[in-house]
């Protein structure tokens, strides 16, 4: 069964950072495209990043600069370095796994930027 774990949200200032995981189980680790997903309340669901496995990434215009996101394919793993956090960054925070044509969600994780 293939499962998705994120980790590493929290209440933060300000200015300040956080890196999320995203371990994936249950699967053969290839050819996929990881991507973090947000959503704050009351707004849609929106692509924060992604990144596929040849390591081509992109961002949404919002967190450009700010945020990076890396693959570790060893350990199945996504990240998400999370810097000069804003309070509109305040959100769910959700991975996303694509391959071949299927995709899988994590159970999302908090991310709470106080001002």
């Amino acid at each position: 069964q293939v499962q998705l774990v994120e980790s590493g949200g929290g209440l933060v200032q300000a200015g300040g950072s956080l890196t999320l995981s995203c371990a994936a189980s249950g699967i053969i680790f290839s050819r996929v495209a990881m991507d973090w997903y947000r959503q704050a309340p009351g707004k849609q669901r929106e692509l924060v990043a992604g990144i596929s496995s040849g390591s081509i990434t992109n961002y949404a215009d919002s967190v450009k600069g700010r945020f990076t996101i890396s693959l570790d394919n060893v350990k199945k793993t996504v990240y998400l370095q999370m810097n000069s956090l804003k309070p509109e960054d305040t959100a769910v925070y959700y991975c996303k796994m694509s391959r071949l044509y299927v995709e899988y969600w994590g159970q999302g994780t908090q991310v709470t930027v106080s001002s």
